[in-house]
């Protein structure tokens, strides 16, 4: 199943999800949950489906629902959406949990600013507040989310999410964890400075896809990406470049000793002249600590 990065909205509901230990039509499966047996859900078994236009705006597909067996109440979905989809405005009667996979999001509750949301970020909506969630404009987003139903009911749609509260400015993520070309809250980022003026839209990427998306993803750590992106401009001969990854990926726990031994061994890959040009550069970088 190929999923791309998307925002998750807890959309079970709409879809009829089956109980544990059910197919669609009622049978049980084998293991099912009313023997006390565990039931696995098979990612490779599992459909997906349009959310519906009446209560979304751009294009959702929901992935992999579930929902627990009496006594349990809990229910949700693992659903994407693209870049620019977001759910309607709508309240929980029970609040509900988001957690981010992958991609760049945003959440609002009613009356506050709009928030980021990025891989690893868990959300939580108390019961009756009024929000909505969706993918960034440029990045698709991914994440889970787990609510609880009451009498039968787990969201009440309200009205559409307009162009004009969807495009409001976003409120800066904290700095820590935050990637290798994040600023203060009141300053440019490091891609605003060196093309915003002439290449806002290149700028833009730079952040919200390679250091907001690229760098946040959670299968490599940011020191194993450091490690990689020193490699690879060392191997290209871009000592520009190199000197401020140096920089990041003595932030991100690589050692002095770690980035010579990198450049010492892609000198047998990339050459020479490659490898002493970034000793050099990266020299210059640890004189300065």
């Amino acid at each position: 199943m190929k999923q791309s990065a998307a925002a998750v909205v807890f959309v079970v509901v709409l879809a009829g999800a089956p109980l544990h230990g059910q197919q669609p039509g009622g049978a049980a499966t084998q293991g099912a949950a009313d023997d006390g047996a565990l039931v696995i859900l098979r990612s490779e078994a599992q459909t997906s489906s349009q959310a519906p236009a009446e209560h979304f705006t751009g294009s959702v597909l929901v992935y992999q629902r579930f929902q627990a067996s009496a006594p349990g109440r809990a229910s949700g979905a693992f659903v994407t959406f693209e870049p620019g989809a977001r759910t309607d405005w709508h309240t929980h009667p029970l609040g509900q949990t988001l957690i981010v996979t992958s991609g760049v999001g945003r959440v609002q509750r009613w009356g506050d600013p709009v928030e980021e949301i990025r891989p690893g970020d868990v959300v939580w909506t108390p019961a009756g507040q009024k929000h909505w969630h969706g993918a960034s404009p440029t990045v698709s987003m991914t994440h889970v989310a787990i609510g609880e139903r009451l009498d039968g009911n787990s969201v009440e749609w309200l009205e559409k999410v307009t162009d004009e509260q969807y495009g409001a400015p976003v409120r800066p993520r904290p700095a820590a964890g935050a990637g290798p070309g994040a600023a203060p809250a009141d300053q440019p980022t490091r891609a605003q400075q060196l093309m915003g003026d002439f290449a806002p839209k290149l700028a833009q990427l730079t952040d919200d896809v390679l250091y907001g998306d690229v760098w946040a993803r959670p299968q490599l750590s940011r020191r194993d990406r450091s490690l990689a992106t020193i490699s690879a401009l060392t191997a290209m001969n871009r000592p520009d470049q190199l000197r401020s990854h140096v920089r990041l990926g003595l932030e991100n726990g690589l050692t002095a000793e770690e980035i010579a031994e990198a450049i010492t061994h892609l000198a047998f890959y990339a050459g020479w002249p490659s490898a002493v040009t970034a000793v050099t550069a990266a020299r210059e970088v640890l004189e300065q600590k």
